[in-house]
């Protein structure tokens, strides 16, 4: 089969596109033929070297190249000895976090979800990564519920988009940070306030949307000196929720702010976490809000669609902040 290897790291012209062995699937385990991936800027973090892979799996012993790709949307090729719950020409999605850039891939059997009837097997694969990070931070450890806000940076990515979708869907209100061409696009979806990041204040507009309260969840995938301002855009006992740092690993901010309104922040990750963790967050993400996009409440953002071969020419328009 055909997939995208990365034999060194560095630009978009790393990504080669290699004949390699197909995967097995083990016992449990299931081979997809993948008709779409995603990009993430986790993509672009691991081919610059700065996002270890785990290993691919299915892979003959003694193949050790390295397939990016973090999730896809295909149909089941083949199923392993125990496979319970899948057979042959499935429609099926996955955030496996490793080797989607590729014809097939591997995945057990409890980590698919079946795309719902409605969405297109392409338009599916933008679902998995971006939906679950969003509704994991959000609703499972932001705990955003009915008439409550939240402020979710960074509107017009992935993430952003699926986060719009999720608090309304939960009953809550949101506020959003964008560029100014992408303020109309999220208020379309359902954004509450989209504030232009360049032109003005967030933290005025949270305070001013909750009557001086403050927002009670906050999804950042910016980090840096936006820390201190989810402090100040925060309610007293309310939730920040780190899952991304565009803006730099680090951050100063005043322990007091914290204190003082008993607030919590958590940071997260999903590619990290254990076989049986991925497994428990994706069944229940499942239950949660596939109904949801079944019943037509929720839909993927799909910009474009790109050929693999013309993977680093996407690449490079993700890292421009035009999608």
């Amino acid at each position: 089969m055909r997939a995208i290897v990365l034999e060194q790291y560095g630009g978009p012209e790393v990504n080669q596109l290699r004949d390699v062995p197909d995967p097995v699937p083990g016992a449990e385990e299931v081979l997809v033929d993948v008709a779409c991936s995603a990009l993430n800027r986790a993509d672009l973090a691991q081919r610059a070297g700065l996002y270890p892979s785990p290993p691919a799996v299915g892979f003959p012993a003694g193949w050790s190249g390295e397939i990016p790709g973090l999730e896809f949307a295909g149909r089941v090729a083949a199923v392993g000895t125990r496979v319970k719950l899948w057979k042959v020409g499935d429609a099926v999605m996955a955030v496996t976090g490793v080797a989607c850039f590729a014809q097939r891939t591997v995945a057990h059997e409890r980590q698919l979800l079946a795309v719902p009837e409605n969405v297109a097997l392409a338009d599916a694969a933008a679902i998995p990564e971006v939906w679950v990070t969003a509704w994991d931070a959000l609703v499972r450890q932001g705990n955003l519920g009915l008439g409550q806000v939240a402020l979710v940076h960074a509107g017009g990515s992935g993430v952003g988009t699926a986060g719009i979708q999720l608090a309304k869907a939960a009953g809550a209100r949101v506020v959003v940070t964008c560029s100014a061409s992408k303020v109309q696009r999220c208020l379309d979806l359902g954004a509450d306030a989209a504030v232009d990041y360049r032109a003005e204040d967030f933290v005025a507009v949270c305070q001013s949307l909750t009557a001086g309260r403050g927002v009670d969840v906050v999804l950042d995938v910016i980090g840096g000196d936006y820390t201190e301002k989810n402090l100040d855009s925060l309610a007293v006992s309310g939730r920040i929720v780190q899952v991304g740092a565009m803006s730099g690993a680090t951050a100063t901010f005043p322990f007091m702010k914290l204190m003082a309104k008993r607030a919590s922040l958590t940071g997260t990750v999903l590619r990290p976490r254990p076989l049986e963790e991925k497994i428990a967050v994706t069944q229940q993400f499942g239950r949660a809000v596939l109904p949801l996009f079944r019943s037509s409440l929720c839909r993927p953002v799909v910009d474009r669609h790109y050929p693999l071969e013309q993977l680093g020419e996407a690449q490079q328009y993700l890292a421009a902040n035009d999608s």
